[in-house]
């Protein structure tokens, strides 16, 4: 972060602080917002309302050029992101998962080919699911004769 962005942070959050306290010492009557006008001076009630009605706009109009102004600033210099895919993982379809009480009723254990390692233990723990899911799918599709070419 530059130091210019800092100080400018800064400054936003005294321009915030202020116009909190100029919002709080205002009067909790209906109309502000310079509805209305008095050729009073700044010294009656009414001036004084005047002025902190000012104040209060002139600290909103700084509040927001500061906000776009970060805004901008943060922005600058930054390129298009990719989305991390380090933490990613791939379900494991090879071979056949225990069942437990998430998955469904017990199947009864296939057998692995003779030859087959068996499957690596996973962190994933959809893993099991997954792989007994994909078995109960292989299962239950006949397989088909390719179409006869004309």
């Amino acid at each position: 972060m530059s130091s210019l962005f800092t100080f400018i942070l800064v400054v936003q959050a005294l321009v915030a602080a202020t116009m909190i306290g100029v919002i709080l010492m205002q009067k909790s009557e209906g109309g502000g917002l310079g509805v209305g006008g008095s050729p009073a001076g700044l010294l009656s009630a009414r001036g004084a309302a005047d002025f902190m009605t000012r104040a209060t706009t002139i600290l909103a109009t700084a509040f927001v050029a500061l906000s776009i102004l970060l805004a901008a600033m943060a922005s600058v210099g930054r390129s298009g992101s990719t989305i991390d895919t380090s933490l990613s993982k791939t379900a494991q379809t090879s071979g056949a998962a225990p069942s437990s009480s998430l998955t469904g009723p017990a199947q009864p254990a296939q057998a692995a080919p003779a030859g087959a390692a068996p499957a690596p233990a996973s962190d994933d723990p959809l893993a099991a699911a997954a792989a007994a899911a994909a078995s109960r799918e292989a299962a239950s599709v006949p397989a088909q004769a390719p179409p006869a070419k004309k």
